[in-house]
């Protein structure tokens, strides 16, 4: 464990220096400020809360932008190193594989943690500071917001470790990254809408379409901050999704759990046995 540990402190580090942490952080602080002080005007014409507004907000940022946040931070984890030729001098040391790749994306993930919990923090922190209602639901729903928004980039971070294991090009490895962004993030739910349309209720039923949004990382965050929170499905405009959907919010939660988990396990797989 001290190996892993000591690989995410490496990472953590060099994204210090590289400047990620702080880009990043600011990027998601400015966003997050500016949709915070402009979406928290009607939050009393429609009797919800600023922070319940500012919850919606942040979620459809979320989808679009952490995602390619983390893999651009993470597809050249492995390939990068390769190419640099620091990898056969990292494995020198007495580090496990499965401690290089374990400990990289703790360090990515760490670096995506932080940038989050302070980027949108800053947003929390100047509505209550200006004054703008706050109640528990919408602390709770921002907690909760936060917590799958990390999970979210803990996702997309396994899946760029995964593509770095898979490729011996850092260029390849980036178009792959920015193919996964498009297909997850924007192409999934047109052609799903597509498929709907064009099957008029004749074949797919409603636990088929379910698991064809879990198949997805950015549906499931989606559905758990915008449909699976009862205080904020009002504001989102998915109330009848909310109700209808079988997907709970726990099996939502467990379904980004398990896009962070298994690739990160075949990530590892591959480069165990990846000749160097």
């Amino acid at each position: 464990m001290k190996g892993v540990l000591l690989m995410a402190g490496k990472e953590i580090r060099e994204g210090i220096r590289n400047r990620w942490v702080v880009a990043a952080t600011l990027l998601l602080a400015a966003l997050a400020l500016t949709l915070a002080f402009l979406g928290a005007a009607p939050a009393g014409r429609v009797g919800a809360g600023a922070l319940e507004v500012v919850v919606v907000s942040l979620s459809s940022l979320s989808i679009f932008l952490l995602p390619l946040i983390a893999l651009l931070l993470s597809h050249d984890a492995i390939v990068g190193e390769a190419e640099r030729g620091t990898l056969l001098l990292l494995l020198s040391y007495p580090l496990a594989r499965w401690q290089v790749v374990i400990g990289k994306f703790l360090g990515h993930v760490g670096i995506i943690g932080a940038a989050t919990l302070l980027g949108y923090g800053a947003a929390a922190l100047a509505l209550t500071l200006a004054g703008q209602p706050v109640t528990a639901a919408g602390w709770q729903a921002f907690g909760w917001m936060l917590g799958s928004s990390v999970l979210l980039g803990a996702a997309f971070v396994a899946l760029g470790i995964l593509v770095s294991t898979l490729v011996r090009d850092r260029g390849a490895a980036a178009g792959i990254a920015v193919g996964l962004w498009l297909l997850l993030v924007l192409l999934w739910d047109m052609a799903l809408l597509g498929l709907l349309v064009a099957d008029a209720g004749q074949t797919l039923t409603a636990n088929t379409v379910d698991a064809l949004l879990l198949l997805n990382p950015a549906d499931a965050y989606r559905l758990f901050n915008l449909a699976g929170l009862a205080d904020v499905r009002l504001l989102s405009g998915m109330a009848a999704l909310g109700g209808e959907s079988g997907l709970a919010p726990a099996l939502l939660l467990a379904s980004l759990a398990a896009w962070a988990v298994v690739p990160l396990l075949a990530a590892t797989a591959f480069f165990t046995r990846r000749e160097l």
